[in-house]
């Protein structure tokens, strides 16, 4: 058309708005790559931190396989410095899950009321019935020493099978719960995590049995 003049790019021109399309491109990769890496990781603790911490808390959760979906359900557990005991009560869904599948995850954690000191372990493994008579009542002891020591509600007993209004005593003549072990714990699988540098308590030296 006369009067107008159409303006193409010069090469030098194009070349340099190529160079700053790339530029801005590359500043922005970069960028995402650094906030992926400063995403902050919770330390690992070490083995004689989740050791300590297994010694000095006695709830836990453990994780079945299940059916559709995983079955989690609280536990009560002692630690005689190499393995952890349970009593599950011969009921409910966990039973059925513990044969289908004796494999699981127990997590065990430590927190302040307001979350300024947290830590946790997972330990997985596999459960085994006890059925040696000596070591059943062995393990029975100590979770009446457990709920005496610590000063446990009564109530305890319901998750244990046994009516609230039962001595803990009663805790010895079985028939009412039975007693699982953790085994096959590999110290390559566990995941411990804490959220502050904790220690626990004291310096023990039991240590977790792993296979």
């Amino acid at each position: 058309m006369r009067g107008e003049s159409v303006h193409f790019l010069s090469r030098e021109s194009l070349f340099k708005d190529l160079c700053i399309l790339y530029f801005l491109l590359a500043r922005d990769m970069i960028a995402m790559a650094i906030n992926k890496r400063d995403v902050f990781k919770m330390p690992r603790m070490a083995k004689a931190e989740y050791d300590r911490l297994v010694e000095d808390q006695y709830i836990c959760r453990i994780a079945f396989k299940g059916g559709l979906y995983p079955h989690i359900a609280p536990f009560l557990y002692v630690f005689d410095g190499r393995y952890m005991y349970f009593l599950s009560s011969n009921y409910g869904r966990k039973v059925q899950y513990f044969r289908d599948n004796p494999l699981v995850t127990v997590e065990i954690e430590h927190y302040s009321p307001d979350l300024t000191h947290f830590s946790f372990v997972s330990l997985p493994g596999r459960l085994v019935e006890l059925e040696d008579d000596e070591k059943k009542r062995a393990v029975r002891e100590r979770f009446v020493g457990l709920i005496k020591s610590r000063s446990l509600s009564p109530n305890v007993m319901s998750a244990l099978g046994h009516s609230p209004l039962e001595p803990v005593e009663a805790l010895l003549q079985g028939g009412k719960n039975t007693v699982w072990k953790l085994t096959e714990v590999r110290v390559e699988e566990i995941m411990g995590l804490r959220g502050d540098g904790w220690q626990g308590q004291d310096d023990k030296t039991n240590q977790i049995k792993t296979d």
